[in-house]
């Protein structure tokens, strides 16, 4: 019998947490729920989730924080949760790590369809391993530059920098295929694992956070091409 994938519901509105784990437990998740950002840390180990559902506004710790949190020790699947559509709280909850954002109120099958396209991406990454143990190491490297995909780290310019899945994976994405140009709808559709309903500037968000931690180089740089999208390009 195959274990079924375990959902933490982090939400303080009891009815809405109830809706969304009736929706899951009839697509056969387990399900928990928990009403504030403290319980949501200490149930992570206890409960040990295969993804989470993080509303922000939560009584104590906020959902920020929350994804903050784990974000400095573990790669759990995050999909935030809230009544808040500005773009500022979209584009906060993506830079510390979080995988979506669904904005309340929001369609029932739209919500399992996230939860389980976040899954299917989360089940694919590959295992980090020791490199001694592994020989064949999934990196690419340039000149002050290894993006290596076996144990989901960066290293500029001899120095280990830190950087969330997604980064990390887009960079890889475009460094792997050099002054190849991709649009923000081909980079959602196969960094985020399905087409993403929501604003394209996720794609301009991370590449700007990418940007920011290290630069252009005298022999290679993400170069925007107005109108199109983004390449890695090489001299």
């Amino acid at each position: 019998m195959v274990d079924k994938q375990r959902i933490l519901i982090v939400d303080d509105d009891n009815n809405i947490a109830e809706l969304i784990s009736l929706y899951l437990v009839k697509e056969c998740y387990e399900t928990l729920i928990v009403n504030d950002g403290e319980s949501a840390l200490e149930q992570i180990t206890e409960f040990g989730p295969d993804l989470m559902l993080l509303d922000i506004m939560l009584p104590g710790i906020d959902g920020y924080e929350v994804c903050r949190r784990v974000r400095t020790t573990s790669e759990l699947p995050i999909i935030m949760l809230s009544a808040k559509g500005e773009t500022f709280d979209k584009v906060l909850g993506l830079q510390l790590g979080a995988d979506d954002y669904i904005e309340k109120p929001f369609d029932s099958k739209e919500m399992v369809a996230r939860v389980k396209a976040v899954l299917r991406r989360s089940a694919s990454k590959p295992a980090a391993v020791p490199a001694q143990e592994n020989s064949d190491i999934d990196a690419v490297s340039y000149p002050d530059l290894i993006i290596n995909l076996t144990n989901y780290s960066v290293t500029y310019k001899g120095r280990t920098i830190e950087m969330p899945p997604k980064e990390l994976e887009l960079l890889y994405f475009l460094a792997s295929s050099p002054n190849r140009v991709y649009t923000r709808e081909q980079l959602l559709d196969r960094i985020w694992g399905y087409e993403y309903s929501g604003d394209t500037r996720t794609v301009d968000v991370h590449i700007k956070r990418i940007r920011e931690k290290i630069g252009d180089h005298e022999k290679w740089r993400i170069s925007t091409i107005w109108g199109k999208g983004y390449k890695f390009e090489t001299t």
